[in-house]
């Protein structure tokens, strides 16, 4: 009885990394071995960026919220603390869209903080 080898599933395999990696130059897309370690190592990439892109937009949110405080007299850390002792949950990404898009809005938010605070 012949051994039966595993082609169908190992041609599959092989296509789907070919597949991932398109777009890539000469044999990082032409040769299998290049073309797995490609495809490996640019899932590594993705996996870790996935996780410091949430890192990355809190430090934006900040960077706008503080600059925002700054303006209206107060400093991030005093905000922050103010609108807690003030009983106002919102979060970093609502306050650092106010920050942008509504000025008004996060200045009333800033008086509130800023008399709390005193």
């Amino acid at each position: 009885m012949p051994r039966a080898k595993t082609v169908v599933p190992g041609r599959a395999r092989r296509r789907k990394v070919m597949k991932a990696a398109k777009g890539n130059f000469a044999g990082r897309r032409k040769l299998y071995k290049s073309a797995l370690q490609t495809v490996q190592r640019a899932g590594q990439f993705a996996y870790e960026h996935r996780r410091t892109r949430k890192r990355d937009f809190r430090s934006l949110w900040i960077t706008r919220i503080n600059a925002a405080a700054r303006i209206n007299g107060l400093s991030y850390s005093t905000l922050i603390a103010g609108l807690k002792k003030a009983n106002i949950d919102v979060n970093r990404k609502l306050l650092a869209d106010l920050a942008v898009r509504d000025t008004a809005a996060f200045a009333k938010l800033a008086e509130v903080a800023k008399s709390a605070v005193a």
